[in-house]
């Protein structure tokens, strides 16, 4: 079918809208007619490097067209978001773990389904596609049964994306993984859309103490909109010794958004001697050093990928909690027209707005 998509036509990471031709859904595989889409700095990476016409967009949302033969749990009209691929067979997918799938960069970054095929052309020649199960920059995508997540019909279609990547990251290592309660302290670095994403999730779970740190008065201010009980600006002074002023034991978790190395020291080092500090981010540091007493202590130092979520599982979970009013990620976003790629993207480089949405 003819469609048009977003895609890379310029090493400096320029998108352009542009006719393609995409196949019609395989047995497993669904076509979903796109709403909206969020733009993540993961896009905007990948778009300096990729070949010439790679169709990027990973937090899709919309409304399935038509499924494939073999699909039985979905049904043309049913409201969509799309997640990343996993393979389904692995040890860690047959255990509910798909984000640590043993084909996870194969299938989500290879530009093609397994067998190397690709749905999308343009010009008649394939093209990179299937960007993280979706490569949903375009107004229509076909991914694979298993990266699809069917929403409630009070879903908004035009903001639902992003619960599938960027909020679902945020939330789902709160959720999956700090597990606070009532009494516990929390600290987040980094307040960008996963950042935030976590502190709401962060106050929805119950935690006592919820801090927020970066280093944007703006971010800042919005973090203790949407849950921070305090807010830090690491610029202002040592931020464990200040954590700790506000938490004398240390916190019972942190959350590393920054991928920086000081920054994951300060993390681990703010924790008690039984916490656990998730890293989430991916940022300028190679290495991450942590002294060997510090772990030594009972402190636990862990990755996380997509939250450690089963997105069929948290994002419908998350979506209640927002429709309670628990989990207000409308305050992070800012609609953009399909058309206007390039103008959000380049307010999310400057960090204009927290988290973009395409709609379409």
């Amino acid at each position: 079918m003819d469609i048009t998509v977003a895609a890379v036509t310029d090493p400096s990471g320029v998108f352009s809208l542009l006719p393609a031709q995409l196949d019609e859904p395989r047995a497993d595989e669904v076509l979903v007619r796109l709403s909206s889409v969020g733009i993540c700095a993961t896009d905007l990476h990948f778009a300096t490097f990729l070949p010439t016409n790679a169709v990027l967009g990973h937090e899709g949302a919309g409304v399935v067209e038509a499924v494939g033969a073999g699909v039985t749990e979905l049904q043309p009209g049913d409201p969509v978001a799309l997640a990343f691929a996993s393979c389904g067979v692995c040890k860690q997918c047959r255990t509910a773990s798909p984000s640590y799938c043993a084909q996870f960069d194969a299938l989500n970054f290879a530009g093609a389904r397994a067998d190397g095929s690709s749905a999308l052309r343009i010009d008649g020649q394939p093209v990179y596609g299937h960007f993280l199960g979706q490569s949903s920059f375009a107004t229509h995508a076909v991914a694979n049964v298993r990266s699809v997540v069917k929403l409630p019909a009070s879903a908004d279609l035009r903001s639902a994306g992003p619960f599938t990547c960027g909020f679902m990251t945020g939330a789902g290592t709160i959720v999956n993984i700090l597990r606070p309660g009532p009494e516990s302290a929390v600290a987040v670095f980094g307040a960008g859309a996963v950042g935030l994403s976590s502190v709401m999730a962060a106050a929805a779970s119950g935690a006592q103490t919820v801090i927020a740190v970066d280093v944007s008065p703006g971010r800042l201010q919005t973090a203790a909109e949407v849950g921070a009980t305090h807010v830090l600006d690491s610029r202002e002074g040592d931020v464990v010794e200040r954590i700790r002023a506000i938490v004398p034991d240390g916190l019972d978790g942190s959350v590393d958004t920054t991928g920086r190395a000081d920054v994951v020291k300060a993390a681990v080092a703010s924790l008690h001697t039984r916490g656990t500090c998730a890293v989430v981010g991916v940022g300028p540091s190679e290495n991450v050093e942590v002294e060997w007493r510090t772990l030594l202590n009972g402190r636990t130092v862990t990755g996380v990928i997509s939250g450690s979520a089963v997105p069929q599982v948290l994002v419908p979970q998350l979506l209640a909690w927002q429709e309670a009013g628990r989990f207000p990620v409308e305050k992070l976003m800012a609609q953009y027209a399909f058309a206007d790629i390039n103008e959000a993207a380049a307010a999310t480089r400057r960090g204009d707005v927290v988290k973009a949405v395409l709609t379409l």
